[in-house]
């Protein structure tokens, strides 16, 4: 199937994107990623690989439109934590947020 990445036309078929991604180890993945036989990689990762390009000179959004249009399930962006509940004080809603347990308040 032929694909545009960063104003090049590419020839792109499932298989040889499976050719392409085997051996090659998943990096962490902070946006949108892509489902490649039984790993997820970040879409990023995947249109370096395939069109041998700079990340820098495609998008995301070309790469999963590819990758839809071959088949791949593509992920969107990682869900955002929730909210702390909203009784906490500023102090404890910091400490959630940056990951910390809340202290525990302690009566005399």
């Amino acid at each position: 199937m032929r694909c545009v990445i960063a104003r090049f036309p590419f020839d792109l078929t499932k298989a040889g994107v499976l050719e392409s991604m085997k051996g090659v180890k998943p990096e962490p993945i902070a946006g949108e990623s892509v489902t490649i036989g039984r790993r997820i990689y970040p879409v990023k990762q995947v249109g370096q690989v395939i069109t041998r390009q700079d990340r820098r000179d495609f998008s995301a959004g070309e790469v999963v439109r590819a990758m839809t249009m071959l088949g791949f399930t593509c992920h969107g962006l990682p869900q955002a934590p929730a909210e702390p509940a909203p009784d906490l004080t500023p102090f404890q809603r910091a400490s959630a947020m940056l990951g910390a347990p809340a202290p525990v308040s302690v009566s005399a």
